[in-house]
């Protein structure tokens, strides 16, 4: 026998929960289903263990998406200020770390907490360790066979409508699948192809001998690719780059694109080699690299001129190689290999194409009552709290239409 509902909605995420909380309390009967056995288990792990839950910049042009356009509906609907007052409401303690990342002061635990209360108080009945086998859609109903546990029996759930929030392939060890990019092909969607993003890069062993050689050490610059470029910190490693710079460029990057690295952002290229052959003359007795760590790390100034430099006192340094050396540091000019791939990227890149969909309710165009939100869908932020917010708003706005 089937058990029947208003709304069910596949994934107990942050858009999931989300939209069960805003249809429950529009008086809807909401069943929220998740194969997981608890909920919110990528908010936890999110910000270091804080939640960076929001970005308090949050615009449009801070998304990749085919249609830029897409998420402005969803995002000036629900904006950061609506989850502030949410936490607020729940007596959460937040605080601004950089670039309007609002973290937790506490713990990530809290915001799933606040979205349990929030769903129990909705009425919303939540079901986990639920596999989803089929769906098919008859008679104006979405029908779902399933399982509860592993020695469950068979199970039919059926509602007028069905959310699906089961997120990207990002983080497969904390369940991430492609069920959502599956139930879409099933149902006539498109799919722009995926990538990992939010993840860092790997390069050759030549470069990746010089990064080994300095790993632990950030440095502020910037990072560009094609026409985009990011100022944060860029962090070496034993496996290649990473850091906020090298998290958000690699959104952008595909395979074959070359990065190009400006270490001492806050010079012109002029500054740079004339502060190179002045220490020439005003310090002839120094070796290269105690100049350039007046800039720059001293174990990047050390690994710098071992690998790639002469390392001479700088009165031997003729004024061609000092300029080879303010070239290098403005444009050092990399070709990933790859990135570390879905095991540790933050999110996914591509989705459910958004030509699809409703930019208002998140519904499909083809397939009356079926919507999409959160992170399997083509929208993808920037690192610093964009994709909690594009979660809050599509679940949302989806909420506000089932």
């Amino acid at each position: 026998m089937s058990k029947e509902f208003d709304i069910i909605v596949i994934g107990a995420g942050a858009a999931g929960m989300m939209c069960a909380l805003t249809a429950g309390n529009r008086g809807r009967r909401v069943l929220l289903l998740d194969h997981a056995d608890k909920v919110g288990k990528k908010i936890i792990i999110s910000g270091g263990g804080r939640c960076n839950f929001t970005n308090i910049d949050t615009r449009a042009d801070r998304f990749l998406s085919e249609n830029r356009h897409f998420c402005k509906s969803a995002l000036s609907r629900y904006t950061p200020r609506n989850i502030i007052e949410l936490l607020e409401k729940h007596n959460i303690a937040y605080h601004e770390k950089k670039l309007g990342q609002l973290f937790c002061d506490d713990s990530a635990e809290q915001v799933v907490d606040m979205l349990v209360q929030e769903c129990d108080a909705a009425g919303v009945k939540t079901q986990l360790d639920t596999t989803i086998e089929t769906i098919s859609h008859s008679n104006g109903r979405h029908h779902l066979d399933g399982h509860q546990g592993k020695a469950g029996g068979k199970e039919r759930y059926s509602a007028e409508k069905l959310v699906i929030a089961t997120g990207g392939l990002s983080v497969p060890k904390l369940g991430a699948t492609n069920f959502a990019y599956e139930q879409a092909r099933k149902f006539g969607l498109n799919i722009i192809p995926c990538r990992p993003a939010l993840v860092p890069l790997t390069f050759t062993d030549n470069d990746l001998g010089f990064m080994r050689s300095l790993s632990g050490i950030s440095i502020d610059c910037t990072v560009r690719c094609h026409k985009t470029t990011f100022r944060e910190n860029l962090l070496f490693t034993h496996r290649g780059l990473s850091g906020p710079a090298i998290l958000q460029i690699s959104s952008y990057w595909q395979h074959m694109d070359s990065l190009h690295i400006d270490l001492l952002p806050d010079m012109h290229l002029d500054a740079v080699t004339e502060w190179l052959i002045n220490a020439k003359t005003q310090r002839p007795k120094a070796e290269l690299k105690t100049i350039i760590a007046e800039k720059l790390p001293t174990r990047f100034a050390l690994g710098l001129v071992e690998r790639k430099f002469d390392n001479r006192v700088m009165a031997e340094q003729s004024n061609k190689n000092l300029k080879a050396v303010a070239a290098f540091l403005k444009n050092w000019a990399l070709v990933p290999t790859g990135t570390e791939g879905y095991r540790i990227a933050e999110v996914t890149v591509g989705g459910i194409d958004t030509a699809d969909l409703s930019s208002k309710t998140m519904e499909a165009k083809i397939q009356p009552g079926l919507y999409f939100i959160g992170e399997c869908v083509d929208v993808t932020g920037w690192l610093g709290g964009y994709n909690f917010q594009w979660a809050w708003a599509s679940g949302y706005a989806a909420g506000h239409a089932v």
